[in-house]
């Protein structure tokens, strides 16, 4: 039987390190890789014995990687860097010790693992992003139109208003000074193109979401559009890899962190892990369930329980009151449906009354 060996790689843009360990865990080989990733890739191809496993940081491109490495590697992990950083703790850190690091834990399959997802997937991870980046964008261009008009004593229209045909109109007729003119033409030809760039980007996630059955799935929830639903589809990407759906808010950050010891339990803020843009989405998605579905309005008042200093806390606790109903949801194919406060309480005790409400329908889509 052919021994395995086992490779750590601290991955750069121009510069690589290298680290073989043997099937005993000695270190066989130390390489520094001057190049960019095909240089290090035809190393790895030429200098590393068969079979080996492979770990590596998660970064920037690390789908690509994983892709390469996975043709020549019997098996490719990817590791957690903030994980990773818990467990070697150390003061003398360089990308030579780093690479032996990761081959260690790979040696004693100890690797913090990160999902990799396909390549359809990653790209429409990108496209999300892409469109929250030029949505920043916008609110910003919109935000210094409205400062420079303050700055000038003009009192501008309502908000919706003055970003309709009409009010941009207005704006660009108002009388300004040349560099005040310059300022404004700037801002609304910004404003135009952005606006343009952001339905070309929606023209293609809409392609994408009509297709999936998760995304109509979740928009069955009252306050749950298309942009939240392929936001959570495309970061949760295959809900079975969660064991419990209580880990899905956990890897979207929306669990308040924890400091147990001696019986004593404290919990503080949220951990605000994972992607920001679906904690965000979920968020406003709470605001708008909390508005129009009686049983995400009861959740919403038991949590906050009469006091308005928790009306944040109970805002976030409702979107992760969601988010772990949006993973049951794709988990098992059954679709949104408010009960009755009697039909609730019907199937607790037998009698009416109550005050929650189920979420699910046991009805699969068709």
């Amino acid at each position: 039987m052919v021994a395995m060996h086992y490779v750590g790689l601290d991955v750069h843009a121009k510069r690589s390190s290298l680290c073989i360990l043997d099937s005993c865990g000695k270190t066989v080989k130390q390489l520094e890789v001057k190049g960019n990733w095909p240089v290090l890739l035809e190393r790895v191809a030429a200098e590393v014995p068969r079979p080996f496993a492979v770990c590596f940081e998660a970064s920037c491109g690390y789908g690509y990687l994983h892709e390469k490495l996975s043709a020549m590697a019997r098996a490719v992990s990817v590791a957690h860097p903030g994980q990773l950083r818990l467990i070697f703790k150390s003061k003398k850190k360089n990308d030579r010790v780093d690479a032996g690091k990761l081959a260690k834990i790979l040696y004693l399959d100890t690797v913090p693992a990160v999902h990799v997802p396909s390549v359809d997937v990653r790209a429409w991870r990108g496209l999300i992003e892409c469109r929250r980046r030029l949505m920043d964008r916008r609110v910003a261009v919109k935000n210094q139109a409205r400062a420079l008009l303050r700055s000038l004593g003009i009192m501008a229209l309502a908000a919706k208003t003055l970003w309709s045909k009409k009010g941009l109109a207005w704006l660009e007729a108002q009388t300004l000074s040349e560099a005040d003119s310059l300022r404004r033409d700037l801002l609304v030809q910004e404003l135009s193109e952005l606006n343009q760039k952001i339905k070309r980007v929606e023209k293609e996630l809409a392609q994408r979401a009509d297709t999936h059955p998760g995304v109509t799935l979740l928009r069955t929830i009252p306050g749950v559009g298309i942009r939240t639903a392929e936001a959570f589809v495309a970061y949760v990407d295959n809900v079975q890899r969660f064991s419990r759906n209580k880990k899905v808010a956990s890897y979207l950050g929306l669990v308040p962190c924890q400091d147990s010891s001696a019986g004593k339990d404290r919990l503080g803020h949220i951990t605000k892990d994972g992607p920001g843009t679906v904690r965000k989405m979920l968020c406003e998605a709470a605001w708008q369930g909390i508005r129009h579905s009686p049983s995400l309005k009861s959740f919403f008042d038991r949590v906050m329980g009469a006091d308005p200093d928790r009306k944040k806390i109970a805002l976030v606790a409702t979107a992760r009151h969601l988010a772990t109903v949006m993973a049951a949801m794709l988990r098992s194919g059954e679709v949104w449906q408010e009960q009755t406060v009697v039909e609730k309480k019907i199937e607790k005790d037998g009698c009416a009354g109550g005050d929650s409400a189920s979420p699910l329908r046991k009805t699969p889509m068709p």
